[in-house]
């Protein structure tokens, strides 16, 4: 298994040879070196940190340039993480990659070196992969449009259109049961979208077109990994 960090640029369509119209998500994934490499040995697994992007390091200089405020700059730690792999500034974002397959622990176990470079290269039309990416976050939600539940009636007096109603019984088991549908946080949480299949790879514009939708706004940060 390998995989690689990209930007997903939103959704559109494409026709193939029979003149199906496919939906597909288009994900930008420029190359991504490699970090740190993690051998099996060591953790019981093989796996690879890569890297997108790259975080600004402008400091106040006696020349008086001006800087970058302090949090929105590279922190001390990420840019000797970095200069290990031989960058410059540290990634924007950071994920680990599993090279072992669980399902088939006898298959050929991929070898890369710090420095290394992942590019589109590595997925082939028809591959099936999973895209990790987080939900698009709306805030503190009613029960309405947080889990689809209908509401009250919206004639003959009622005042409680959209409430959750009641929530537990008074004397048996005179509690809330655990895991009751409530209002709350909605989204901005993590999903893996499987199942999806490599449509189009374009590697003059580092760009992957998968079949169907994948977590996330327009601009977000997603993880592409081969399926298996």
């Amino acid at each position: 298994m390998i995989g690689i960090i990209g930007r997903k640029l939103g959704m559109t369509q494409i026709f193939g040879e029979n003149g199906e119209q496919i939906p597909v998500t288009v994900v930008e994934a420029p190359p991504n070196p490699v970090v740190k490499v993690t051998a099996k040995d060591q953790v019981g697994f093989a796996a690879v940190e890569l890297g997108y992007g790259a975080q600004r390091l402008s400091r106040a200089s006696a020349k008086g340039e001006k800087a970058v405020p302090r949090g929105r700059r590279a922190a001390k730690a990420a840019v000797g993480h970095a200069a290990k792999a031989g960058l410059a500034a540290p990634p924007e974002a950071l994920r680990s990659v599993r090279l072992d397959s669980k399902s088939n622990p006898a298959a050929e176990i991929p070898s890369y070196n710090v420095g290394d470079v992942i590019t589109v290269g590595v997925f082939q039309p028809g591959d099936v992969v999973k895209v990790t990416g987080t939900s698009k976050g709306h805030g503190f939600q009613g029960v309405v449009k947080r889990y689809g539940i209908g509401g009250g009636p919206n004639t003959h007096g009622n005042t409680k259109h959209r409430r959750p109603g009641s929530v537990g019984a008074g004397t048996d088991p005179s509690r809330v049961i655990k895991g009751k549908r409530m209002p709350g946080q909605y989204g901005n949480v993590r999903h893996t979208q499987i199942n999806l299949r490599v449509v189009k790879i374009d590697g003059e514009r580092n760009l992957l077109y998968l079949r169907g939708a994948v977590a996330g706004p327009a601009n977000g940060i997603v993880l592409v990994r081969k399926q298996g």
